[in-house]
């Protein structure tokens, strides 16, 4: 039976939600080669920024799972991925399986058996499927993860690296070329962190399995992003309370973060786009403080009070209370907040309690990223894609309205969990796992590989109220 592979609408991150089609980002749009930037997907029902915060339109805005989307499973088949087998290639295919474990992967995935006895026997039909389907299991480890969607707990980027770099592709390459390695060195991760926890690995001595298990891990979460990140971009690494504004990956300024508390308002992993940025925002506050800790009722009662604290309430026919702080020092998002829509309303913002900075654990927040410096972040970032001078950031904040500077070209921003990394130091470090993301990561790799994974979670998406509150 020749091999084959199937590939669904949800695998392919087309998801149909009630009067809309949902089509999963594939990363951010400058990433993308030119050619390909016309045929973009886009995102329908994504945040709206308004001039007193983010909404979220449409049915996205509904806290749903992209696997409660599906009353079942839109299914095509495409052609077989079996093509022709010397035994020479195939040779070489079994001597990369052989070293794997370099790469933090397990020769045993990969039928390395089996594939030995077929290259034994010849030239054949069961040669061509037998190393049609290792080379095919390869390449979606090396360019995808191991790591199957529920096991990566919070983690709604989707990877656009299998659209960029086909199996079917990557194997008529390799076949045609003889360079079985040289192909599938190809669609490793090129960020130099993933090659410094390679090193590492290397330099573990067997017996230490949990440390090797933990490089192995983080190796694999490199697998997850896109290979390439773009030029210029944002990264923080929520275990290690730290942004970094990277060109060339090459770490330019560092800001110290706080981020969500554990628990339901633990912040997610995402690759994102940066649109522009904010100066001396609003903030519209959240129906749960409103009403349920009573502001609104607060802000009406005490005219005096909620001018000096900077609120302004409103109350529709429908008795419908909301409530407006305007800008300011005291703003609960401080004097910037980046402009990033995304259907989790997180974004990076400053904080007027910039004390916090100071603690060591800074899992603090309701799941936004409150960031140090953060007017620093702003005006440099104005600068460099919104075209604006110095002078004319400080301008912007000092003057004290709400100003949107939207960005020339959009800049990518990733919100990663890596519990072994480079620091801002170039030290490789281990982090607190404080969400409990390694265990599930970990657990997948001590059981079988799992064939045909989807390419997007099924995971809730909580749309978070951010901090709000200054503590």
């Amino acid at each position: 039976m020749k091999f084959s592979l199937r590939v669904s609408l949800l695998a392919a991150g087309v998801v149909a939600l009630p009067g809309v089609l949902y089509a999963q980002q594939s990363g951010p749009r400058d990433l993308l080669p030119p050619e390909k930037a016309a045929k973009q997907q886009t995102i329908p029902g994504q945040p709206v920024e308004t001039e007193g915060g983010t909404v979220v339109s449409g049915p996205v805005a509904k806290s749903t799972s992209v696997a409660e989307a599906f009353s079942q499973e839109m299914v095509q088949e495409i052609p077989s991925l079996t093509q022709p087998w010397s035994v020479s290639n195939a040779t070489a295919l079994a001597a990369f399986i052989a070293d794997i474990g370099a790469e933090g992967l397990d020769p045993a995935d990969y039928n390395l058996p089996a594939l030995r006895a077929a290259i034994d026997a010849g030239p054949s039909e069961q040669l061509d499927e037998m190393a049609s389907q290792s080379f095919a299991f390869l390449v979606e480890d090396l360019r995808d993860g191991r790591t199957p969607m529920e096991a990566r707990k919070q983690w709604f980027v989707f990877d656009p690296d299998a659209d960029r770099y086909p199996t079917a592709a990557l194997m008529g390459d390799a076949l045609a070329s003889g360079d079985l390695a040289g192909t599938l060195v190809r669609i490793t991760p090129e960020h130099p962190d993933y090659a410094r926890l390679k090193e590492e690995l290397a330099a573990t001595p067997a017996a230490n399995k949990k440390r090797r298990q933990l490089i192995r891990a983080n190796m694999d979460r490199w697998r997850w992003l896109a290979r390439d990140l773009g030029s210029q971009y944002l990264m923080t690494n929520v275990p290690e309370f730290q942004l970094r504004l990277t060109v060339n990956d090459k770490i330019m300024r560092t800001y110290k973060t706080v981020v969500g508390k554990p628990g339901r308002t633990a912040t997610p992993q995402l690759a994102e786009v940066v649109e522009g940025v904010i100066f001396n925002p609003t903030w519209t506050v959240p129906q749960s403080i409103v009403v349920g800790e009573g502001l609104g009722a607060k802000v009406l009662g005490n005219p005096a009070w909620a001018r000096r604290a900077g609120y302004t309430a409103t109350r529709g026919e429908n008795g419908w209370v909301s409530v407006v702080q305007q800008p300011g020092p005291g703003n609960s998002l401080g004097l910037m907040k980046l402009d990033m829509p995304n259907r989790h309303a997180i974004f990076l913002h400053d904080t007027p309690a910039r004390h916090l900075f100071n603690t060591a654990d800074r899992a603090l927040s309701h799941g936004c990223i409150r960031t140090e410096r953060a007017t620093e972040l702003a005006i440099t970032l104005a600068i460099l894609q919104g075209g604006l001078t110095p002078q004319e950031g400080v301008d912007l904040i000092k003057g004290g309205e709400y100003t949107k500077v939207s960005f020339q070209k959009q800049m990518p921003v990733y919100i990663t969990y890596f519990t072994m990394a480079q620091d801002i130091d170039g030290k490789l470090s281990t982090f607190a796992d404080i969400y409990d993301r390694d265990a599930p990561v970990l657990a997948s790799f001590d059981a079988p590989r799992e064939p045909d994974r989807p390419r997007v979670t099924g995971e809730q998406v909580i749309v978070i109220e951010d901090d709000l509150r200054t503590t």
